[in-house]
């Protein structure tokens, strides 16, 4: 009995004997995977693209070139991954097998790729074909993105005017307002939204005309942002803006047998004589060699000259005259006592000019008239102390209107104490005071005669030299008509 269970146990042992040999001497097969990583398109070779798989192997980056390796993967199926920051993460199923080498090639796109652009903008307002529009106006529209993406938009304006095309970027909201638009004329309008993604996408084109430009007689101008503005306005006091706020301009004179407003304007360190249209369009530079300056910019004042083709200018001792188009630059005058040329004044009818001088503080001042030849004629006010100016002669030239502070006040800041307005009838040699009910501690100043000549527009401010000016309208002559016309307001003009 135990002898046959001894050979019993023999077969099984053996069994088990071969068995456990023959998994220990089994070889797993390994090969091995290659690969390059470019970009979708232009294949340019990505860096430092992580690779990885599933079922688990090495975890590698790719080289300079794009290309990876990874050795001794042992046989069977792979999915592949190729991820790098900004891009999409790309999947290759691939089989490994024993003694040989799988190769793959990546193409990865950026991460927005399936990004969808925005919607097209929709214009609202100024509705299409609109008319009587503004030349400050508010454009409106809406816009939105399928991925509800942040949006800016570019506005693209043209006119039919000129060749002029107004372009403003990296807006954020539907609504913008341009200013200083062309009046009378038709403005072309389109949006273009952008999510930073795709490329833009544009809006339709709508259209929309502004108002004629009204026939506005008197001018000004008024401070903004530092700068000085011109601008117009009718007796009811509706005003148009003409130059823009980003230069600065002053002192409008019109010249009404051309239809043309001429006004200092800031040019680099210079001051020169610009002209434009009624409507602020067709700016032009006059003068450029011999630019206007003097005792302080503020005070200084120029006047159109025969029949408004030439213009009369101050600059230190001397007065030029210049063609309207820039040529023809010459002196006309030079004081005779070293004083600045502060304010000119010419009159048609007698061919008269108005000079104001005064010394480098402002003071000593004298008023007189000369010939074209510029010799003295009349002497209307000399040896009283105290600032005067605001130079207008009356349509016939028998009047001449200034102001003068009759304090005679002299101070190094220039403050006026107590000016008033006077009309000089050059035959009688009589100066009459116009400034009957002025308020006490204030000042009239840049006096300009109405085109009627029955009325007087002025600058009246607080004698503290800092307070607002405003625009004031009188009758001549009439006590207790005084009215305030514009607000904020300096250096009229109307013509």
């Amino acid at each position: 009995m135990k002898a046959n269970m001894k050979y019993i146990y023999l077969p099984i042992f053996l069994l088990l004997f071969f068995n456990c040999s023959e998994d220990k001497i089994s070889i797993t097969g390994e090969g091995r995977i290659l690969g390059k990583v470019v970009t979708i398109g232009d294949n340019t070779p990505l860096e430092n693209v992580k690779i990885s798989t599933n079922p688990g192997t090495s975890v590698i980056f790719t080289d300079l070139n794009g290309n990876f390796s990874i050795p001794s993967v042992d046989v069977g199926n792979y999915s592949v991954q190729a991820e790098k920051e900004g891009y999409l993460t790309v999947f290759e199923a691939v089989s490994v097998t024993e003694d040989s080498s799988t190769s793959l090639i990546f193409e990865l796109d950026v991460e927005t790729a399936n990004n969808d652009a925005p919607n097209a903008p929709i214009l609202i307002s100024p509705a299409n074909d609109a008319i009587n529009t503004e030349v400050s106006v508010e454009l409106t529209w809406s816009g939105s993105d399928p991925e509800e993406d942040d949006l800016t938009y570019a506005l693209k304006i043209l006119n039919d005017q000129n060749s002029d095309v107004l372009e403003y970027t990296d807006i954020t909201d539907t609504t913008f307002t341009v200013s200083g638009l062309l009046y009378g004329a038709k403005y072309f309008w389109q949006v273009s939204a952008s999510d930073g993604i795709n490329d833009p996408v544009l809006s339709g084109v709508f259209n929309f005309k502004t108002l004629q430009y009204p026939e506005n007689r008197i001018f000004f101008t008024r401070k903004i942002n530092g700068n000085n503005v011109i601008f117009s306005t009718d007796e009811a006091g509706n005003e148009f803006q003409l130059t823009s706020e980003s230069s600065n301009s002053w002192r409008p004179r019109k010249a009404n047998n051309i239809d043309k407003i001429a006004f200092l304007r800031s040019n680099g360190g210079e001051t020169h004589i610009y002209t434009m249209n009624l409507d602020g369009s067709n700016v032009y530079q006059v003068t450029n060699t011999i630019g206007v300056t003097g005792f302080n910019l503020e005070e200084l004042d120029f006047s159109w000259k025969s029949n408004d083709t030439q213009i009369l200018y101050p600059n230190f001792d001397k007065l030029y005259q210049i063609n309207a188009n820039g040529a023809s630059l010459q002196e006309m005058h030079q004081t005779s006592n070293g004083n600045f040329v502060t304010e000119v004044d010419w009159n048609e009818n007698t061919s008269k000019i108005a000079v104001k001088t005064n010394d480098s503080d402002g003071y000593n001042v004298e008023i007189y008239t000369i010939n074209t030849t510029g010799t003295v004629q009349d002497t209307i006010l000399t040896g009283l102390d105290g600032a005067a100016g605001g130079l207008d002669f009356s349509f016939d030239g028998n009047k001449l209107l200034y102001t003068r502070d009759v304090s005679e006040n002299e101070n190094t800041e220039y403050r006026q104490l107590n000016t008033h307005m006077f009309i000089y009838d050059l035959p009688s040699m009589i100066a009459t005071n116009v400034s009957l009910d002025k308020p006490a501690g204030t000042n009239d100043l840049d006096p300009r005669f109405s085109p009627n000549e029955a009325k007087l527009i002025y600058v009246n401010t607080s004698n503290d030299g800092i307070s607002q000016r405003n625009l004031e309208i009188i009758e001549i002559g009439i006590i207790d008509t005084r009215a305030i016309l514009i607000e904020d307001a300096k250096m009229p003009d109307w013509k």
